[in-house]
Parts: structure tokens; C-alpha cells; sequence
């Protein structure tokens, strides 16, 4: 009997192929996120991506669903309690960003240290002027939240400028690339000496709202915090109070608490902020990681059952 794969996000016939080559004896079918065939997910094993309103269907009793692969690396949009309830296995698409979000961390590290945001604004206004404080990054110290995919790749590149690597997770255990680790317990007393704090983290329980005024009042005066992980992982009151009183002398952020950012919000108007919106993992060649992470994973669940790479613990949701 053929089986069922639906993805819910857009492929390439390139890429179809790739996962039909893959999954000899299912069935590829694409799909809509944003208003999916309710019918045909019905009958899926393992579906790519998630669709809105799509949770009754794939989590009923009867339901075929054994494997959910995210298209994100941030799976707390999904129903994960239900999913672990009923032992779906869920992989997500960790590793996938690392090269994009790196750029987007030096671009803000680059901009703040040779105030290239100032530049621009001084282009905009037609002003000849340098208030003499560029500054570079060799010799700086990197302070990185989070060690897996995109803090080793960050670290990585941040030898290339001879700066200093500290990273932090859960464990402590040392990571190529960085010079020391401490664990997320330390991690007031490890932001201590950063020029450059980056929050890589997901959003769990243990990370929410885990950089506020307490850690803010830790960091070297003058450094600079760049957020590219999660927005619910820092308290944004406690970051504008930390930016205005000078603490830090800037932050480069892509997440935000409340996205999209609302217009009157102060973030807006301070000078001292570089954003994106929420873009930093984006690239041209998103879909085709994603994809090679699909048939790595289906070359592992047929043979074993299970998915090799990025299979998420519900414990630690993620």
C-alpha cells in the first residue's frame, strides 16, 4: 500500500524529485500552509512543514501521522504536548541557518564598531562627518549564548577577526571554536567582560525572559547585545532601559517580543538599535537545506524506524 508524504511548503520539481528518490513507496503531495487540504492530511505519515488549523487532523486518534519534519528550527508554535502524547517523532530544521544568521551577526557587529549606522543616516542627510570613534573587532571579546549550529559557526568566523569566543549552553562542555564555555547558570558572570553579547537560544521555559535587567546590569559599560534567537528570551523593557541609561551602547535585534514590532514602539526611534524583521535566517537557499535534511532523515526512518538529525526533545522543546 503506497503512502502518504504532504509538504505544506513550496518545492521545486528539483526538489520533489529529490524526496520522491528518497521515499521509495510513498506518495509526494504538496500542500498549502496557510489553508491546508484537511482531507488530504488526513492520510498523511509524515508531513513537512505545519498548516494552519491542521492540529484536529493530524492529531486524532486515527490518525497515520508518525513523523512531523518542521520547516523552522523553532518548534513552540507547535502543538508539542499533544505531539508528544501521542509519540509523533518531530525533527526540525536546525543547521539550516547558520551561514545567513552568521552574516546577519557580524553585519550588526561591523556596522556598530566602524558606525556604519551613522554613516547611513549621515548619507541620507547629506552630512560630511565621523566622530572619530570607529573601532574594530580584532581583539574583542564575542559572548555566545547557545553553541549548536549557528554559535560554533559565529565563533568560527569570529577567530577569522582574532576575537575572543565564550559561549554558554546548558552543559558547559567545551566547543570547538570557542575559548571557554560556561553553562547558562553562569551567565551573568560570563557576560561580564563581553564586548558583544549574542543570544542564539530557542524559546523554552528556561529561556524566557532569561536576558533582563539583572543580566543588562552584568555587561561591560559599552557593550553591545544582538539578539537573533527568540524575542521572548529577553524582557524588552529592561533592554530600553539598559540602552537609555547607556549600559550598553547598542543592540542589533531580528526577534522582538511582539512581532511584527509595533509602529509607536520606542525601539523605532532609538538610534542606537539596528533591526531586521525577523529575517535573519532568510536566504535563497533555505528550501534546498531543509531538503537534504529530509532525506537524511527518511534514509534513517526507513531503515530504523527513527529520524537521524534534529529529532526534538519534548522535554527540552527543542
Amino acid at each position: 500500500m503506497t503512502k502518504s508524504i504532504v509538504c505544506l511548503q513550496h518545492l521545486s520539481s528539483r526538489q520533489q524529485g529529490l524526496i520522491r528518490s528518497a521515499a521509495p513507496g510513498y506518495t509526494l503531495t504538496l500542500g498549502d500552509s496557510k489553508n491546508p487540504d484537511l482531507e488530504l492530511l488526513s492520510h498523511a505519515e509524515i508531513v513537512i512543514g505545519w498548516g494552519k488549523g491542521a492540529g484536529d487532523t493530524l492529531l486524532r486518534q486515527d490518525s497515520p501521522l508518525r513523523w512531523v519534519q518542521a520547516w523552522s528550527a523553532g518548534v513552540e508554535k507547535l502543538p508539542l504536548e499533544a505531539l508528544k502524547e501521542r509519540g509523533i517523532l518531530l525533527t526540525n530544521a536546525s543547521g539550516v541557518h547558520a551561514e545567513p544568521i552568521t552574516a546577519v551577526i557580524f553585519s550588526f557587529m561591523l556596522m556598530f564598531t566602524r558606525n556604519m549606522h551613522t554613516a547611513i543616516r549621515n548619507q541620507h542627510n547629506r552630512r560630511w562627518h565621523s566622530d572619530g570613534q570607529e573601532s574594530e573587532l580584532t581583539g574583542k571579546t564575542a559572548v555566545i549564548a547557545g553553541t549548536g549550529a549557528i554559535g560554533s559557526e559565529t565563533a568560527r568566523i569570529a577567530k577569522a577577526f582574532k576575537m575572543k569566543t565564550i559561549g554558554v549552553s546548558r552543559s558547559g562542555r567545551p566547543v570547538e571554536g570557542f575559548d571557554q564555555v560556561f553553562t547558562t547558570a553562569q551567565l551573568k558572570d560570563s557576560v561580564s567582560g563581553a564586548d558583544f553579547i549574542i543570544n542564539t537560544l530557542p524559546i523554552t521555559d528556561e529561556t524566557q525572559g532569561l536576558f533582563d535587567a539583572d543580566i543588562f546590569s552584568a555587561c561591560k559599560k559599552g557593550a553591545y547585545y544582538i539578539n537573533i534567537g527568540r524575542g521572548a528570551t529577553t524582557n524588552t523593557d529592561d533592554l530600553i532601559f539598559a540602552l537609555n541609561s547607556g549600559q550598553l551602547a547598542g543592540a542589533g535585534l531580528d526577534v522582538f517580543e511582539t512581532e511584527p514590532l509595533p509602529q509607536d514602539h520606542p525601539l523605532w526611534a532609538m538610534e542606537q538599535v539596528i533591526m531586521t524583521p525577523h529575517c535573519a535566517g532568510a536566504t535563497d537557499r533555505y528550501a534546498d537545506r531543509v531538503v537534504d535534511i529530509v532525506i537524511e532523515n527518511m534514509q534513517a526512518y526507513l531503515s530504523t524506524g527513527t529520524p537521524s538529525r534534529n529529532l526534538v526533545d519534548y522535554n527540552r522543546q527543542y
